[in-house]
């Protein structure tokens, strides 16, 4: 079902506006499994919810389409996907290509106040872990990430980066019921190595960070066989 969504005085907002409003309102209910796999949604429906007008809600449809997120089938209800393990996995390989090298910058040549920055969003992380706020962990765990990418002098890895990992995050937010704490643990590792300016550390303890991505999915697979398509191994 989808939620209610809150964006206030639509009717004076641009309509490119209002389709980028739905879709991250309903690109964050696919990722955070609000909407799972298997989900059907209906245009009007989803447009009569929302208190849009069917053609953001059309809008939004494609973009996550394109995106491997719904399955769009005209005069039928429209499919949120099943996880594709391969496509995990190929956004695992784009993100760590980038990601290796951005970590490698950033240990080179970060600065006191820098680390204090990511420092600060370890405990962030921590806290959030405390008070069972998995959307929250969620949120800075990806902000742990862009804030690498920007002391490295390449900020705009991030947006590369976000665009590709959209499927690993379905399954890494599953496994926070179980995972977060593990994650937090190599975000100190990765910090560990950054601050000491020991590049050739820091990019091993993000590759092993990234890597547990294949662990993570075949545990998700057991537990919720459900979510995920049928694919030759």
């Amino acid at each position: 079902m989808v939620g209610k969504l809150d964006i206030g005085t639509l009717e004076q907002a641009r309509q490119p506006t209002v389709t980028d409003l739905v879709y991250d309102h309903l690109y964050r209910q696919v990722i955070e499994n609000e909407l799972p796999p298997g989900s059907k949604l209906s245009e009007v429906e989803v447009a009569r919810i929302l208190g849009v007008s069917r053609q953001p809600v059309r809008d939004a449809f494609y973009r996550l389409s394109q995106q491997g997120f719904l399955l769009v089938r005209p005069q039928r209800a429209t499919l949120v996907t099943h996880i594709s393990k391969r496509a995990v996995m190929q956004a695992h390989f784009i993100r760590s290509a980038l990601e290796l090298a951005t970590v490698r910058a950033a240990a080179a040549g970060c600065s006191k106040d820098d680390t204090a920055a990511l420092r600060a969003s370890l405990a962030k992380q921590e806290a959030a872990i405390s008070d069972g706020d998995k959307t929250g962990f969620h949120v800075l765990d990806d902000a742990f990430h862009k804030q690498i990418c920007e002391l490295s002098g390449h900020g705009d890895a991030w947006s590369l980066i976000r665009d590709h990992k959209a499927h690993m995050d379905r399954v890494r937010y599953l496994s926070l019921s179980f995972g977060a704490e593990s994650a937090l643990n190599e975000h100190t590792v990765i910090l560990d190595a950054i601050e000491a300016h020991d590049e050739d550390a820091a990019v091993e303890a993000m590759r092993s960070h990234l890597a547990q991505i294949a662990k993570i999915v075949e545990r998700i697979n057991v537990s919720h066989p459900a979510f995920f398509e049928m694919e030759d191994e």
